[in-house]
C-alpha cells in the first residue's frame, strides 16, 4: 500500500530517475534534459512557497510523483494550480497511486488558495486521458506551446 507525502530533498536522486517514466513512449525526453539541472529545479520546487512536489511511496520506494505550481491568477477564474508532471511507476499503474496523487494535488491546490487545478497531456497519451476522464474533469481544452530558445 502506498502513501502520498510531500517530497524532501533526500528524495531528489530517486525522483530524477523516476522522470524516465514520463520519457518512455509515448512520451519523449526533452532535448535539453540534464539530471543535474532537473535536481536543481526539484530542489527549488520542494522549497518554493508557490510550488510543491508530491511523492507516492511504498515503504521507502517512490512509486509515483507529481509537481504542483501556483502559476497565474486569472481575471476570469482566479488562482490556477498547474500540475506539470504526474507519473506512476509503469509496474504500479492501475493500483490507485495516480488517483491518490491527483487527489493530493487537488488538496494541495485548495490549501494554497487555488480555485482550480489544470494540467495538459500530450495527444499520444491516450491511457493517461482515460485516467483523467475517469476523475471527472470540469473542463477540457487544447494547449499550444512554443519553445522560446
Amino acid at each position: 500500500m502506498s502513501t502520498v507525502r510531500a517530497a524532501t530533498t533526500a528524495d531528489i536522486p530517486e525522483l530524477v530517475d523516476a522522470y524516465a517514466w514520463l520519457f518512455a513512449p509515448p512520451g519523449t525526453k526533452p532535448a535539453d534534459w540534464h539530471p543535474v539541472v532537473a535536481a536543481e529545479r526539484l530542489e527549488r520546487a520542494i522549497a518554493g512557497p508557490r510550488s510543491g512536489v508530491l511523492v507516492a511511496v511504498d515503504g521507502e520506494t517512490i512509486v509515483g510523483f507529481g509537481t504542483t505550481y501556483l502559476d497565474l491568477e486569472s481575471v476570469r477564474f482566479g488562482q490556477r494550480c498547474w500540475v506539470e508532471d504526474l507519473a506512476v511507476d509503469p509496474d504500479q499503474r492501475s493500483s490507485g497511486i495516480g488517483a491518490a496523487l491527483l487527489a493530493a494535488a487537488r488538496k494541495w491546490a485548495k490549501e494554497n488558495g487555488a480555485t482550480h487545478l489544470e494540467l495538459d497531456s500530450g495527444t499520444a497519451r491516450t491511457d493517461a486521458h482515460r485516467f483523467y476522464n475517469r476523475h471527472n474533469p470540469t473542463s477540457h481544452s487544447l494547449n499550444f506551446g512554443w519553445q522560446t530558445s
